[in-house]
């Protein structure tokens, strides 16, 4: 892509004429990393993950492009019923849940023929699960989360995600489900947070950067032997799962080349949201952003936003703020940074900047900027042609 034909003024004059400050995806660039995405998979299926985008027209949009994209990962129990209503189909909570009404509601839309499938990793979820498919006398499909961080001495590399660490874990919940009338193993999930979340190219952190790819490289052979490991023994004990996910943006090319794995997941890289930037083996198209006004101009060179503090969650950091964007050569100023009402900014480039322009920035995390605004303005070839609504323009707030 041409990065002078994306630039500043290439996006001031396509919001010549819209209020801020407002979200926009441009449709260009989110296309190109659909179609970079579906070649990092190979031949594997690729199900989105609605937490990083938070928009179910853009996700219709992906599940119309192409086959390859099949399925949701969905983030709330409320948020998979919505989307069965809205038509979307084979969606798998990424989650466990525990709530009885929230299971009962997913069985009412799974006794109707969707296809919503639960995530365990523990025999009190899945006996709620079978207590709440047996009082409507349904079968419920479940999803095995089986535990892939990393463990070395004095070092816990990867997530506090599930409990299922080791084959025997997974064969006795396994039991248990063979056990259970009104449960049954659709699919497996392992999730390595540590490779694919995880930048090993930042700049100004070299000593750093070069640890954590040593330990990636460790760990991805580690998490594959895991993988086949669990899957081989479930194999010899009769179990036949639909699916195996795996993955995430970070780490699609090594998930993918899993024999074991039919599916990898990906959110964040349709977007491409800022902790993005720093991998040393792909390079996505930044395809989100946001835009606050300038409304102060307090001396030479320091100019005011007004708003701009959509801070991202995760370990408070300067990566959770949102990054500036463009014009490019500006920063954020130390003591105040990105704020509720006013983002200070510091400035000494080439372009002219007076009140009412605006200033574009990239939030640190793709799904998080969809719970600031309520609609996405929609960009292609330089013009304006629409908005669609987020889950919040939809008065939708799931967690």
């Amino acid at each position: 892509m041409d990065a002078e034909k994306f630039g500043y003024q290439y996006y001031r004059q396509v919001f010549s004429k819209t209020s801020k400050p407002f979200a926009f995806i441009d449709l260009d660039l989110f296309d190109a990393n659909a179609a970079a995405l579906k070649q990092r998979a190979g031949n594997k299926a690729i199900r989105i993950a609605s937490k990083s985008i938070r928009c179910q027209m853009l996700m219709s949009r992906l599940l119309a492009s192409d086959p390859q994209f099949q399925g949701v990962m969905s983030f709330h129990p409320e948020e998979a019923t919505y989307l069965s209503r809205q038509g979307f189909d084979d969606i798998l909570l990424g989650y466990p849940i525990y709530d009885k009404r929230y299971i009962r509601a997913i069985a009412e839309h799974v006794s109707e023929g969707k296809k919503i499938i639960f995530m365990v990793d523990d025999v009190n979820q899945l006996e709620q699960i079978n207590r709440v498919g047996a009082a409507l006398e349904v079968e419920l499909p479940v999803c095995l989360d089986i535990d892939m961080s990393s463990r070395y001495p004095f070092l816990h590399f990867g997530v506090l995600r599930s409990r299922l660490q080791k084959t025997e874990d997974v064969l006795s919940i396994y039991q248990a489900i063979e056990k259970s009338r009104y449960v049954f193993l659709d699919g497996i999930m392992g999730y390595e947070a540590q490779i694919a979340g995880l930048a090993d190219n930042v700049p100004g952190q070299f000593l750093k950067s070069q640890v954590i790819r040593f330990l990636k490289s460790r760990s991805c052979k580690e998490v594959a032997d895991r993988r086949a490991r669990i899957i081989g023994a479930l194999a010899e004990h009769g179990a036949t799962p639909r699916f195996i996910n795996g993955g995430g943006t970070g780490s699609l090319e090594t998930t993918a080349s899993e024999d074991v794995v039919t599916e990898v997941a990906v959110g964040s890289g349709f977007f491409s949201s800022a902790l993005f930037d720093h991998y040393r083996q792909f390079k996505h198209h930044p395809a989100a952003g946001f835009a606050v006004e300038i409304v102060r101009k307090s001396s030479d060179g320091i100019f005011t936003c007004l708003g701009g503090g959509y801070v991202a969650s995760g370990q408070p950091g300067k990566d959770r703020l949102p990054q500036p964007y463009l014009p490019e050569s500006f920063q954020l100023t130390t003591n105040e940074a990105a704020g509720e009402v006013q983002t200070p900014i510091i400035y000494h480039g080439k372009e002219s900047l007076d009140f009412g322009d605006p200033v574009f920035f990239r939030h640190s995390k793709a799904g998080e900027l969809c719970e600031r605004f309520n609609q996405l303005h929609l960009v292609r070839e330089g013009k304006l042609v629409g908005e669609v609504p987020t889950y919040r323009g939809e008065g939708l707030c799931f967690i």
